[in-house]
């Protein structure tokens, strides 16, 4: 297999007798823009490291993205042994780490427990169904739609994410957009999704009916399982700004659809919005033998997770990364193997977080919550599930144990029979049994 072509090339640097800096620059030749740049400061412990991209580049023959022979392929070069040697053993040794992680990332099986399926909708998928349908965009083109992805909280991001779902309104509209993430998920290795949607944000335009919505979706689940082999559940949000009596007309609509909607949920503006608001509709969900879960703990308080579990009796809380904030509630949380719901990069995003470095996951992980990864809406938060997994191991310098961790949990905390759940995490066992194996070779050789 060719191998990606790197150059290096050492920046003009003082020399001192008391430090010695060193600054490199790798910069891909092969298939993006994507740079990673990395700075030793006498220990190699001690480093600053951006990447612009989460391309799996192949310097030691574990993975290509590209199949051997295709145009993007054919422009690797070999000559990048040269320049590649001329960096320190210590990055050599780094780099082939940091590549070794991400294949590693990105073929564990795993479970997705937290996507919008209006929040995959990607840009150049927006302006195609919005000519389709004839339907105006303040957004001339895909870029521009990038540039307006500048968040300062929740409720921002959902002023342009409920604006972009106007082009949503038939069947096929809905089946490609479900079809589309089931795609994206099958080639990151994501062997079962929990899907919310949130049919009214639809409903509430004139002709789109739930039915609409509700089949379109559920068409794709279908035919995803028969192509890609990933299993589904949907779950119906009910938009929180909204009032109990409207998410309570949602709700009667859903009872015809028992087959196809497995759950509830709670999302949108979370302040202002507290779960109790609900406790009506919650009750008759679960009278109705639907499987419950709520958002709550991401922009409110912690109490909202209390409110989630005391009052809407739900069985998981969908983000609840505030739950850090109160003791009490982390041990009930951890004695009832309450399964949290967390997105990374959504929560920097959307500033829940200053930035990866100050995210609370790997203590949430220590403390023994039953955490999980997951993308949220990653049309807009620059990431699905692997991005999201390699965000949270890169800042947190997480381990390999640590991604295990999070795989199991994301199959333990899903609503599958046993059977199934079983199943996945055989799969697990038999890939960290396999990846063991390769390393104790590569390490012999």
């Amino acid at each position: 297999m060719k191998q990606a072509a790197f150059s290096a090339s050492s920046r003009k640097r003082k020399k001192s007798s008391s430090q010695s800096t060193s600054s490199f620059l790798l910069k891909c030749k092969s298939c993006c823009s994507g740079t990673l740049s990395m700075r030793q400061q006498q220990e190699p412990t001690k480093r600053d490291i951006r990447s612009d991209c989460f391309v799996d580049h192949d310097l030691q023959g574990l993975h290509s993205p590209h199949k051997i022979g295709s145009a993007k392929h054919s422009r690797h070069s070999l000559n990048n042994r040269r320049s590649f040697n001329h960096i320190p053993a210590s990055y050599h040794a780094f780099l082939v780490s940091w590549i070794n992680m991400k294949t590693f990332i990105k073929a564990i099986p795993k479970a997705e427990l937290h996507l919008h399926i209006e929040g995959t909708l990607e840009p150049e998928m927006m302006i195609a169904i919005g000519k389709r349908n004839s339907v105006p965009l303040p957004y001339p083109d895909a870029e521009s739609v990038r540039k307006a992805y500048a968040f300062d909280d929740l409720q921002s991001f959902l002023d342009i994410y409920y604006n972009a779902t106007s082009v949503l309104l038939h069947e096929q509209d809905f089946y490609d957009l479900t079809k589309a993430y089931l795609k994206k998920a099958a080639a990151q290795n994501v062997r079962h999704a929990e899907i919310f949607f949130d049919p009214q944000t639809h409903t509430s335009r004139e002709g789109i009916t739930f039915d609409t919505v509700t089949k379109g979706i559920h068409r794709a689940l279908q035919d995803g399982e028969k192509q890609f082999g990933i299993t589904t559940k949907l779950f119906m949000c009910i938009l929180r700004h909204l009032s109990e009596e409207e998410g309570l007309e949602t709700l009667e609509q859903a009872l015809d659809y028992k087959n196809i909607i497995a759950g509830i949920g709670l999302d949108s503006s979370e302040l202002g919005n507290p779960p109790n608001k609900f406790k009506e509709l919650y009750k008759r969900a679960n009278e109705e033998g639907f499987l419950t879960v709520a958002h709550a703990g991401e922009e409110g308080h912690a109490d909202y997770i209390w409110q989630a579990l005391n009052t809407l009796h739900v069985a998981r809380i969908d983000h609840g990364v505030r739950c850090m904030e109160d003791e009490k509630l982390v041990e009930k949380l951890v004695a009832s193997k309450v399964p949290l719901t967390v997105c990374p990069l959504s929560n920097v995003k959307l500033h829940i977080f200053p930035s990866m470095k100050k995210h609370n996951l790997k203590k949430m992980l220590d403390r023994g919550l039953l955490v999980t990864v997951n993308s949220d809406d990653p049309a807009y938060f620059g990431g699905y599930i692997n991005e999201n997994y390699m965000a949270v191991q890169q800042a947190l310098n997480l381990d390999r144990q640590d991604i295990i961790q999070f795989a199991v949990n994301s199959f333990n905390a899903s609503f599958l029979p046993q059977e199934t759940r079983q199943r996945y995490l055989d799969e697990i066992k038999t890939f960290v049994q396999q990846a063991h194996k390769k390393t104790d070779r590569d390490n012999l050789a």
